[in-house]
């Protein structure tokens, strides 16, 4: 399995800690060039590898952290997103209301026709999320949504393999408003740091 992160800005910067901190390759790639980002990959670890969006996209997984109006151009980078997974880590924040008249990650998910789409990684603010996920025998809970329950899966074991605690909400119009951010109004699990302890 492969991964890509879309959009190294703060998000992006705190998922690439994330697959770091367990020796998992991750590519990363923005809008700036490669040569532009391999400085910043570097020092976070040698497991971060910059490539442009065209060559990131060649992964299995493609992790969403870009702000959120910039999501159609990447999914306009591929003719068909059939057979990979994508994750939405985004929020609308700042940004207009429900846009469509739908949440967030619906709209997303229109717009990467043929992916198996899950909302994740998105409820935690990024100084939170770039942190060590494993804290006094406790595993930091990541929420995770989706209309595709067999998608969810194997973005629950990444989580796990990441160190996070995975905890399912069901579908987008109903665990994905929990962790909704738009405007001012945000869900109830937005932002809670919570942890899970080994059972």
């Amino acid at each position: 399995m492969s991964y890509a992160i879309i959009g190294f800005g703060k998000i992006g910067q705190a998922l690439a800690h994330a697959f770091a901190r367990k020796n998992i390759d991750v590519t990363v790639a923005s809008r700036r060039p490669p040569e532009a980002l391999a400085p910043q990959a570097r020092a976070i670890g040698p497991t971060v590898v910059a490539k442009s969006l065209r060559d990131a996209l060649a992964a299995d997984t493609i992790i969403l952290a870009v702000p959120f109006g910039e999501h159609r151009e990447v999914a306009k980078a591929l003719p068909s997103w059939t057979g990979k997974t994508v994750i939405d880590a985004m929020n609308l924040f700042p940004g207009p209301e429900e846009p469509d008249g739908l949440p967030g990650s619906a709209v997303v998910a229109n717009a990467f026709t043929g992916a198996r789409f899950v909302k994740g990684f998105n409820h935690l603010g990024a100084a939170t999320l770039a942190t060590d996920p494993v804290v006094a025998g406790g595993h930091r809970v990541v929420f995770l949504s989706g209309d595709d329950e067999d998608a969810i899966a194997p973005v629950a074991a990444l989580a796990k393999q990441l160190g996070f605690a995975p905890v399912k909400l069901g579908k987008l119009n109903e665990g994905g408003a929990l962790v909704h951010a738009r405007g001012r109004t945000w869900g109830q699990l937005i932002f809670q740091d919570l942890f899970k302890k080994e059972q």
